[in-house]
């Protein structure tokens, strides 16, 4: 039970408030990618899909972040309990930082700066971990847009979102890791996330099978098509603005020592938000000149974030010139995967490109840009995990990508058969083709969703219409 007593008033410092406010800010900031992620899809599908897209994203994102503080935030903590040395430090951790833990049992003023230093930051790093996960929630959802059953979205969801993902960040995220405190540098969480992410959409989008029509002429259907570039590109804008804040969140501030990346690498605010809009630049650039040359306006709306997520490792450790020469290779690794997803009749031409290909791309790069770059440990740890103790190395970087890969083809495959051999992934044809509005929400097509393959062709403006789907 809470009570009113303030024990520790020492907990409720200056530097403690403010630190909860650039928590608060990021966090909110980093929900609205998921926002963003909704008018992407909502641009990209048909009318007749639109409501259940935006329902289906925001469920899928708050399960995962759910699921992600129930127990996965507790697991990521185990690490610096036993960099510090605490007795028993898993049990202690899944103790003192699940949802009914301890330490979210207590108001900050009631807990022992000795035991918890800087309790109200780390309560409210639980909020921001519950926000990555939901971003992982929300692009999972995108895989399946217009075609997959509610309810083993939400289940992939939750498992993502509260099993998995803790599990690779546990491993590759933070200074003390078994991976991290070894080597494997990630600032932004592209082994945890994005990698975790583009694995199981391949495997979802391969068990799913492409959309009706999108591989081919449909007796019944002329296929999906965008509902308005406009909305995507607005969304994929709002998601570079969503960014900043949270990556500058992926850190630690030491004040009167300076800014750490998440794996103790020495770095700078400054500098990592100066990196992240060259990312954006050099990702424009370069994904501009594969959209003209392909006559595909998607590769310009996505090159942004092509160049940021290509760099997402890096940020803390890349200077400007590294990390423009860096981004530039986003979108083509990014083009690539598109066409071998073409190539593989797979129907993921936006969430496997972006995180798998860009993904593997930019978690092994800072290996060599980086190569002997100090990192791991932690600030009082001793022996294994000294201060700055490791270094990052190529080698180190592809252990991390294979390990995450691994783990995540592994589970994905494992959870997806397993949903689909029970209560199904897809929706029937019959409800595809009339819409999942209609099918879980009972709301009737517009005059947009009469489908050209069937509909008697009228005269005027309702002929051209109807042509727009």
């Amino acid at each position: 039970m809470f009570s009113a007593s303030a024990s520790f008033p020492e907990q409720a410092s200056l530097y403690g408030f403010i630190s909860v406010i650039f928590f608060a800010v990021g966090t909110t900031s980093l929900f609205l990618a998921v926002i963003a992620m909704g008018l992407i899809d909502s641009g990209l599908v048909r009318r007749k899909s639109s409501i259940d897209t935006w329902v289906q994203k925001l469920l899928c994102a708050l399960l995962a972040g759910f699921a992600m503080l129930v127990g996965g935030y507790a697991l990521w903590q185990w690490q610096f309990n036993s960099a510090l040395g605490v007795p028993n430090p898993f049990r202690q951790a899944m103790s003192d930082w699940w949802i009914g833990g301890g330490n979210f049992r207590h108001f900050a003023t009631e807990l022992s700066p000795s035991a918890v230093p800087e309790a109200d930051t780390l309560q409210s790093y639980g909020a921001f971990f519950l926000t990555w996960a939901a971003l992982v929630g929300a692009l999972l959802h995108s895989v399946g847009v217009e075609r997959a059953k509610a309810l083993p979205m939400f289940i992939l969801s939750v498992v993502a979102g509260g099993v998995v993902m803790p599990v690779i960040a546990y491993l590759t995220w933070g200074s003390a890791g078994p991976l991290s405190n070894a080597g494997v540098h990630d600032y932004v969480g592209i082994f945890a996330m994005y990698l975790l992410v583009g694995s199981w959409a391949l495997v979802l989008a391969w068990r799913l099978g492409p959309r009706l029509g999108s591989k081919g002429l449909h007796p019944r259907t002329s296929g999906p098509a965008p509902q308005s570039l406009a909305t995507s590109a607005a969304g994929a804008g709002l998601l570079m603005v969503a960014l900043p804040l949270p990556i500058l969140s992926c850190g630690y501030f030491v004040p009167d020592l300076g800014y750490f990346g998440i794996s103790l690498t020495s770095s700078g605010m400054g500098l990592v938000l100066t990196n992240l809009f060259v990312a954006y630049a050099a990702g424009a650039i370069a994904g501009g000149v594969i959209a003209y040359r392909t006559r595909n306006p998607i590769m310009a709306i996505f090159g942004p974030i092509a160049g940021y997520v290509s760099c997402a490792a890096g940020l803390d450790v890349f200077t400007p010139v590294e990390t423009f020469l860096v981004a530039l290779g986003g979108p083509v690794a990014t083009y690539v995967g598109v066409r071998v997803m073409m190539r593989l009749g797979i129907d993921d031409t936006k969430i496997v490109p972006l995180t798998l290909f860009a993904g593997t791309y930019g978690a092994i790069v800072p290996g060599f840009v980086a190569w002997h770059t100090k990192t791991g440990g932690y600030f009082d740890g001793i022996g294994n995990y000294a201060f700055q103790h490791a270094e990052i190395t190529p080698w180190w970087q592809i252990t991390g990508w294979a390990a995450t890969v691994g783990i995540a083809l592994a589970s994905g495959l494992v959870v997806i058969l397993l949903l689909e051999k029970t209560i199904g992934l897809r929706v029937s044809e019959e409800e595809e083709i009339a819409g999942l509005d209609i099918t879980y929400w009972d709301a009737p097509p517009s005059v947009d969703d009469v489908d050209p393959l069937r509909a008697t062709a009228p005269s005027g403006p309702a002929h051209r219409s109807a042509m727009v789907d």
